[in-house]
């Protein structure tokens, strides 16, 4: 699959490799958002030890590595050498003269920090004594698993702690790039395949070359034989101990519960333990935790709101589980039927304002607003909600947003509900600049694109 975006992820890394001296770097993440794809890109054509680390005993990885610096250094004999440590394989590699510096990958660290707890001690200890003094060799740690990765390499409890230069929690690929997975996709059809998709690469593979949307969901998600069809087992699996209650609380909050005290009701979670599985859900980027964008000290806000943040997962919950038992027997009928008739209403209008979100920041780095974003977010009370609201803190500029993925251009009426919503939220509401965006896929009436043109306060996208 082609290599898309990653410019920021690649600068720090290419800055890290020419600077002088050795450099460590920690690249971390959830399954299938292309960590791997990223190191392979970057270090193509430089010297480089890749080491993917595996479940096996430490002595198997010890053995592996040692074959890998065997080649490296073009020392035949270490395939075969006994008794040798890791201090003494990491030296070997040290020794080995390059033209440039040398890269050393040790992909998937977790494995080796489960079959031996005092490995990130290991590294330490070789990191001070052998690799940074050396000057020209690049580190590189990478891992699947984010609590692990955070805790071993990240958290100051950590041996390695302070010795990293660096360090990159890979994400998902914005919509922004999103054209450059499936160019022959018009916008329409990219918004609905973004909705499952999400922006990681292995889920954008699975999509790739299908005819239309329902067809790939059939085939890559709902089929009990698919690549995609027990995901969520395996995203949570491998960080939690307990699935069933994190399945229970995410099942809840795509049914659309949002506060904390129904989630735990709903889900069957006590509330006394809700708050940990949520900081969890939370912390692998699973769910998102909101509250009003104008909120002044948004830690400590009761006005808070739960929201499944991985688009996949939020198809999977929404349409997948509830559906399981007659998935599992072959029958995807009904499910697909379901999903033929809610699909743009209750998922992809939803991710369609994550979609708007993207696009107002970036409108705003472009200077496309006339002033630049300190926040953006929704906004709500008790009776009414705004899908966009964006603050420009500096001067008291202020943007408000509508996002309506519609089959139909959306007329005049839309603009005058955002105006009298805009005029319920409080922020700076005496010395405040406004302004009004809408967003729409389908369109605007002539009507509403008059009015547009008759104003500067107003923006159609």
């Amino acid at each position: 699959m082609k290599f898309v975006d990653r410019k920021n992820e690649l600068e720090t890394l290419n800055r890290l490799y020419n600077k002088n001296g050795s450099s460590m770097v920690i690249i971390y993440g959830r399954r299938r958002v292309g960590k791997t794809a990223l190191i392979q890109e970057f270090i193509q054509n430089k010297p480089n030890v890749y080491f993917l680390a595996s479940q096996e005993k430490e002595d198997q990885n010890q053995k592996e590595f040692q074959n890998l610096i065997a080649s490296f250094s073009q020392q035949s004999i270490l395939n075969v050498a006994e008794g040798l440590r890791w201090d003494d394989l990491f030296r070997m590699l040290i020794e080995t003269k390059t033209d440039g510096k040398k890269i050393l990958v040790i992909d998937e660290f977790q494995y080796l920090c489960q079959s031996n707890k005092a490995f990130p001690s290991i590294m330490q200890r070789i990191w001070d004594n052998i690799m940074e003094p050396d000057r020209n060799i690049m580190l590189m740690l990478c891992g699947s698993y984010i609590r692990m990765m955070e805790s071993e390499t990240l958290s100051y409890t950590s041996p390695l702690y302070g010795r990293r230069d660096a360090q990159i929690k890979l994400g998902p690929i914005p919509f922004l790039y999103y054209q450059d997975f499936m160019p022959e996709k018009n916008e329409a059809e990219l918004i609905e395949y973004y909705s499952i998709t999400g922006g990681v690469p292995y889920y954008i593979k699975a999509f790739q070359g299908s005819d239309d949307i329902f067809s790939a969901i059939e085939t890559n998600i709902l089929s009990q034989h698919s690549i995609l069809f027990a995901e969520p087992y395996f995203l949570l699996q491998n960080e939690v101990r307990e699935i069933g209650s994190f399945f229970s609380i995410i099942k809840t909050i795509a049914a659309g519960e949002r506060r904390v005290s129904g989630i735990a009701s709903r889900s069957g979670v006590a509330q006394s333990s809700i708050q940990k599985y949520m900081e969890t859900l939370i912390q692998l980027e699973l769910v998102e935790r909101r509250v009003p964008v104008t909120e002044t000290n948004p830690e400590k806000s009761k006005k808070s709101l739960y929201y499944i943040k991985d688009h996949f997962l939020a198809f999977w919950f929404r349409y997948v589980f509830p559906s399981r038992a007659s998935l599992e027997r072959g029958k995807t009928g009904e499910a697909m039927q379901r999903i033929r008739q809610t699909f743009i209403e209750n998922h992809v209008s939803f991710v369609y304002e994550d979609i708007c979100t993207e696009k107002l920041w970036q409108l705003s780095e472009e200077g496309k607003l006339g002033f630049l974003l300190n926040r953006v977010g929704h906004w709500w009370n008790k009776h009414e909600e705004i899908d966009l609201v964006g603050l420009g803190e500096d001067n008291h500029s202020i943007i408000f947003g509508e996002c309506k993925y519609t089959k139909r251009p959306i007329g005049p009426s839309v603009l005058r509900d955002l105006e009298r919503k805009a005029s319920l939220v409080p922020w700076n509401a005496k010395d405040r600049k406004e302004s009004f965006v809408l967003f729409s896929p389908s369109g605007y009436t002539q009507s509403l694109k008059s009015i547009a043109q008759a104003r500067d306060d107003v923006l159609l996208i």
